[in-house]
């Protein structure tokens, strides 16, 4: 299934609210990524902050080319529904 996400919002400690096509909403956790990798930018809350969703392929974005798929985000928030059901 493709997953588009269609707004987000940054929230604090690393975390993004999304809401997808689908109507799905939540936050994930991204502070894992924080300093590794190309996210080493994210050292910087505020570069965090600069999320956004690319319109094209519907992921979340950074300045700088980074993104982040939504599949494993909408994972995590379905995931974390069934369990606080």
């Amino acid at each position: 299934m493709l997953y588009r996400i269609v707004e987000v919002l940054p929230c604090p400690g690393y975390r993004v609210w999304v809401r997808f096509q689908d109507g799905t909403t939540g936050e994930a956790d991204l502070s894992h990524l924080v300093g590794k990798g190309v996210f080493v930018a994210w050292c910087n809350p505020r570069e965090f902050e600069k999320v956004y969703v690319d319109a094209e392929s519907g992921t979340l974005a950074w300045p700088g080319g980074l993104d982040v798929a939504p599949d494993a985000l909408y994972d995590e928030i379905h995931n974390g529904r069934q369990r606080d059901a």
